[in-house]
């Protein structure tokens, strides 16, 4: 019993203590409580508060023309400086190229001066008569023209009405190109074995041309079906005989894209390799060099 009334505490002070309860008379337990309800307040407000100033989030269907704007920007930079989809609209470039595959042309590496190489399947602007008789291709639907009309604009869709042909780079600014009875082609005098040529064609078709001088700044085109393309042999009575000026090429196509069944890369043909095929006027800066430097290699050991 006396362990008991010794141990009892009557609510004064603890000595080196903290008083028990607040100043008001208040257990410890209900301030505690007090200040948690007040921070509660006061956080509820702050949340209310910052939900008030945070940006409403726009909907999906106001986005949406945003991103329809974008996208179309997006692809009219595309389709001016870097790719675009061309049709392939008849068979003179069989069986490389079937009539309604479609192509992607790159158009970047123009701008940073390079020019097409021997072998490379390019499009390029009508230099000039080429296309008088070639009617253009275009959809009785009003509708439809309108929107092919839009879709070309922007690259998405080859135009019906563009005056673009494509056929594959034989020589090129400097070369002196020629094809006799049944052939072969021969470039500076070096025979091409073209197994990309339609079967049953002979390398020259029904037209044999040459020698030819391809003037600088100009290409010499022909169609892989050298039967049924009519390229540079069938202008040569035109200004600039039958070549291309480079200024009209607008890239070179790289793959087939379009229909799937028909996807296909399109390489410079290991023809266009071979030694001794550079342009004549070349091979002379060439031979030159080769023979200076160990000319000069000598002089200057003689000196020492």
């Amino acid at each position: 019993m006396g362990d008991l009334v010794i141990g009892a505490r009557s609510g004064a002070p603890e000595p080196d203590g903290e008083p028990v309860g607040n100043q008001e008379g208040l257990p410890a337990g209900d301030g505690e409580e007090l200040r948690d309800t007040e921070d509660g307040a006061e956080a509820t407000g702050d949340s209310a508060e910052t939900s008030r100033k945070a940006p409403k989030q726009r909907s999906f269907w106001k986005e949406l023309p945003i991103l329809i704007g974008i996208a179309l920007i997006l692809a009219l930079v595309i389709k001016t400086f870097f790719v675009q989809a061309f049709s392939i609209p008849s068979g003179s470039m069989e069986n490389t190229l079937q009539v309604g595959d479609r192509v992607l042309v790159d158009k970047l590496t123009p701008w940073f001066g390079s020019e097409p190489e021997r072998g490379e399947v390019v499009v390029f602007k009508d230099p000039g008569g080429w296309l008088n008789d070639e009617p253009t291709q275009r959809s009785d639907n009003s509708f439809v023209r309108g929107v092919q009309d839009v879709f070309s604009f922007i690259g998405l869709m080859p135009s019906s009405d563009e005056k673009d042909l494509i056929k594959r780079v034989i020589a090129v600014g400097g070369d002196t190109v020629e094809c006799q009875g049944s052939g072969p082609v021969k470039v500076n005098g070096v025979a091409l074995d073209e197994p990309y040529i339609f079967p049953g064609n002979t390398p020259c078709g029904e037209k044999p041309f040459g020698p030819v001088n391809v003037p600088k700044g100009t290409i010499w085109v022909m169609g892989d079906h050298r039967g049924n393309s009519l390229d540079s042999r069938y202008h040569m009575d035109q200004p600039g005989g039958g070549t291309v000026p480079v200024g009209n090429v607008v890239g070179r196509a790289f793959v087939v894209a379009w229909p799937i069944g028909d996807w296909a890369t399109l390489p410079v043909p290991d023809t266009f390799d071979q030694k001794g095929l550079a342009a004549g006027p070349l091979a002379p800066a060439m031979a030159g060099t080769a023979l200076a430097v160990p000319a000069v290699w000598w002089v200057r050991r003689r000196r020492r």
